[in-house]
């Protein structure tokens, strides 16, 4: 149970990085939605769906080989470090200069307004930055240096959401004459109303050059070393990992991609394809709570689940990790899905964002079994089998597109969460049974089972029935969301504490 205690504090010590980061950057989403119309909002969701599938080209699983390699006997992790860390600043540097090379062939193509291409070269110098840090940071995470991992993560956050409040609340304000008006000859000199969304991305460029230069120490450890036998076995585990995360990539982000390409014109009365993108992009922003968690988890997990594996108890670790965050994500689960209209008013500015809500229970449970999914893909990480990543990464990236084309035109965005929450549920399915062949894990699968079908219940019956006194509606969630915990507590404290016995 120690090691599980001290996974659970190194999670908690991410996590505090992550939610308090997340909270920052999610309190963004009420100043784009007041700030942006849903139509504006839906270029900044598109693009980041881009980025999203880039910053795995950019980093192609080199985070996770990094971690694998070293903690084999006898590596020379200093050495190991720069040579990853070597590989990634020559692929970032072709790749960031093609990006720029290209910003107005891609501008066309992503319908990005003219004269905005600079956007896609915000955005291509993001990606090289951010992919320069993921060595250094994963360096951290190696030797368990979490506090400063977490500061270094949330001061660039800090920086971005400052810059956006700036640049999209302040100056306009100060440039209107309501606040401030004495410094408008200043802000003039700094502020481009025309930039528009484009401060988003710009604010997110500054951060990431100032992320960079607060990990100084690390990279001053790194020396350039390009010798290409050593680097072949380390490609060899990384690129089954990269084709994973770009399956990954499509699992998550492609709905917002095929949804304005597939949705019916008129399906939503009075509203374009691009409207009805930014309503799904920032109701799935509603799920961040669930993402938090497994965010903080992975950050703790993947390095520690590499120390452990050479432990003789290490299954029966795994299977009490993936026990508890299971039950501790079921929790958050009925909790967020039964106020989910407390939040949407509190977050979504705009009338236009609340019909979306319908999604968020439905992404809540999805990214709840993409987490599980993460916790099983222990298996084939720790018996360098990563190319069965790749397959069922390959997989449900192939179910993800069919079911957004078959669901897209009939439900609208409610088909694409549909489409998530399928695709993650077979994906851990089918990696749990084929780890049961490769890596034998005693998971309580059937218990967890029970577990969330369970909280899916109690989530269907809150939203099945509403009581329409405001009062009335929020006691019947809060007694839901209570009836679960007790009967967590009745049921799992005393195996808990008979394992702990043991």
């Amino acid at each position: 149970m120690s090691v599980v205690k001290k996974l659970a504090s190194q999670t908690a010590v991410y996590g505090v990085s992550s939610i308090v980061g997340r909270v920052l950057t999610y309190l963004l989403v009420p100043v784009y939605t007041g700030a942006f119309a849903a139509a504006e909002y839906g270029v900044v969701t598109g693009l980041y769906a881009y980025v999203s599938f880039l910053n795995v080209v950019f980093t192609y699983g080199m985070e996770t080989t990094f971690f694998r390699f070293a903690n084999r006997s006898g590596t020379d992790r200093r050495e190991l470090y720069s040579r990853v860390l070597t590989l990634l600043l020559l692929s970032s540097a072709v790749l960031t200069a093609g990006l720029l090379l290209l910003a107005r062939p891609l501008a066309d193509l992503l319908a990005i307004p003219a004269g905005h291409e600079r956007y896609v070269v915000w955005v291509a110098l993001i990606l090289g930055l951010d992919a320069l840090s993921a060595i250094p940071f994963a360096r951290l995470r190696l030797e368990n240096k979490a506090r400063k991992f977490a500061t270094i993560k949330l001061a660039g956050i800090v920086l971005n959401v400052g810059l956006n409040l700036f640049f999209i609340v302040l100056c306009p304000a100060v440039m209107r004459g309501e606040w401030l008006p004495e410094l408008q000859p200043l802000v003039a000199r700094l502020y481009d109303p025309t930039v528009g969304v484009g401060y988003v991305f710009l604010s997110n460029l500054v951060a990431s050059g100032f992320t960079l230069l607060l990990l100084w120490r690390e990279l001053l450890d790194f020396r350039f070393r390009l010798s290409l036998e050593p680097l072949r076995p380390l490609l060899k585990y990384a690129y089954p990992l990269m084709f994973m995360g770009l399956a990954g990539m499509v699992n998550e982000t492609l709905d917002r991609i095929l949804l304005p390409l597939w949705l019916p014109k008129d399906f939503y009365p009075g509203q374009s394809s691009l409207t009805a993108v930014g309503i799904y992009g920032a109701c799935y922003k509603l799920s961040i709570f669930m993402s938090l968690v497994i965010q903080a988890f992975r950050y703790a997990a993947e390095p520690f689940f590499f120390a452990q594996s050479t432990e003789k108890n290490s299954p029966a670790t795994f299977a009490m990790i993936l026990k508890w965050f299971t039950l501790c994500c079921a929790v958050i689960f009925v909790g967020i899905s039964l106020n989910v209209e407390d939040f949407g008013q509190l977050f979504l500015r705009r009338p236009e964002y609340l019909q979306g809500l319908v999604v968020v229970p439905i992404l809540l449970l999805a990214n709840l079994f993409l987490g599980v999914y993460y916790n099983l893909s222990v298996w084939f990480k720790l018996t360098d089998k990563t190319y069965y990543g790749t397959y069922i990464g390959v997989g449900g990236a192939v179910l993800t597109i069919a079911l957004n084309f078959l669901l897209i035109p009939v439900l609208g965005y409610l088909g694409c969460a549909i489409a998530t929450l399928v695709v993650y549920f077979m994906m851990a399915v089918l990696c749990w049974r084929l780890g049961e062949r490769h890596f034998p894990v005693p998971y309580p699968a059937l218990r967890l089972g029970l577990w969330l079908l369970g909280a899916a219940g109690l989530v269907a019956l809150g939203w099945w029935v509403q009581p329409t006194d405001w009062w009335a509606r929020h006691v019947w969630h809060a007694g839901l969301t209570a009836a679960f915990l007790l009967a967590l507590w009745l049921i799992e404290r005393p195996r808990a504490a008979a394992t702990a016995a043991v």
